[in-house]
């Protein structure tokens, strides 16, 4: 199988001559199964653009165009790219669209995702579509896709909104998502010289937020790949961006570390990170001498892994 990034920055596109390395799309990720044909894609994200040309290019000739897409959340840098999918307008392609409900306001995929195809927004209204596009609000757990040889399993993290994480388990092979996400917080935290300190709830909060961290830890667990959120220093994180979702890039190693995963794939790049700050913190925290058994990187747009 192989895994292609086709936009790796987090929140905004951020096209430029500061970002041409690392790239300027915001998240969309191609996973390629060969035996049997199988075509994933994460994410929406403005990247998807770009692979909706390279499918048309190589693999429209060949028939109709099927494909799963797999959404993480419902945040517009990872749905926006969708209306601008070339396969979406091509008769007898099928599309199969997968993500979390969206409980606020208790709207569904169709709605959200395929809301972005009206005349409001755009010049081509969703049922004028040629191609077949079936939305599945998904919940944690397995996701059944009517065939045995891949087994996908969602996983909640910890977003403003439902997010999930995806494990992909094919043969003797793991590849793993876990972005947007934060480590979980203890809710109950306060220092004891506060007026309604409660030491009891202060540690039950403190075992809760150490248990669901563990679940995103087990859920990883041993992965080949895992695709992390990245988008923070430890130290910006901790001076203004907790509680927005993020991950910071020196968490996100240690959890892998501590999870024996093989190699980690840090994403989600801060919009305002130039090529040069990435290539810093690539020298700072990638150092393969000092990680040892774990091989880390950041990842470039257009990177390709063999798995």
């Amino acid at each position: 199988m192989r895994v292609k990034f086709w936009g790796v920055r987090g929140s905004i596109p951020c096209p430029g001559p500061e970002t041409v390395k690392y790239g300027g799309n915001t998240m969309c990720i191609e996973i390629r199964f060969f035996d049997p044909d199988r075509l994933f894609i994460i994410d929406a994200g403005s990247g998807i653009r770009e692979l909706g040309n390279d499918i048309m290019a190589k693999d429209y000739p060949k028939g109709p165009i099927k494909a799963d897409i797999l959404l993480t959340h419902t945040h517009w840098d990872h749905i926006m790219g969708f209306p601008f999918f070339t396969p979406l307008f091509i008769p007898e392609t099928e599309l199969r669209v997968f993500g979390p409900v969206n409980f606020v306001k208790n709207e569904k995929l169709e709605k959200i995702v395929g809301g972005q195809l009206e005349y409001q927004y755009f010049p081509i209204n969703h049922v004028e579509l040629s191609s077949s596009v079936q939305y599945i609000d998904s919940k944690d757990g397995i996701i059944d896709l009517g065939y045995d040889e891949i087994k996908l399993t969602a996983k909640s993290l910890n977003h403003p909104i439902k997010c999930f994480g995806y494990r992909f388990e094919y043969k003797d092979k793991v590849i793993c998502t876990a972005y947007d996400t934060e480590p979980f917080q203890n809710l109950f935290f306060m220092t004891p010289d506060a007026p309604d300190y409660d030491e009891a709830r202060c540690k039950e909060g403190e075992k809760i937020a150490q248990e669901l961290n563990q679940q995103v830890s087990d859920f990883f667990a041993g992965a080949d790949l895992l695709i992390h959120d990245a988008q923070y220093t430890e130290e910006e994180y901790n001076a203004s961006k907790i509680g927005w979702g993020h991950t910071p890039m020196e968490y996100a190693i240690r959890a892998a570390q501590k999870a024996e995963v093989k190699k980690l794939a840090l994403v989600h790049h801060e919009p305002l990170y130039s090529d040069k700050k990435i290539d810093e913190l690539s020298e700072k925290l990638c150092n393969p001498d000092l990680l040892k058994d774990i091989d880390v990187f950041f990842v470039q747009e257009g990177m390709e892994i063999e798995m």
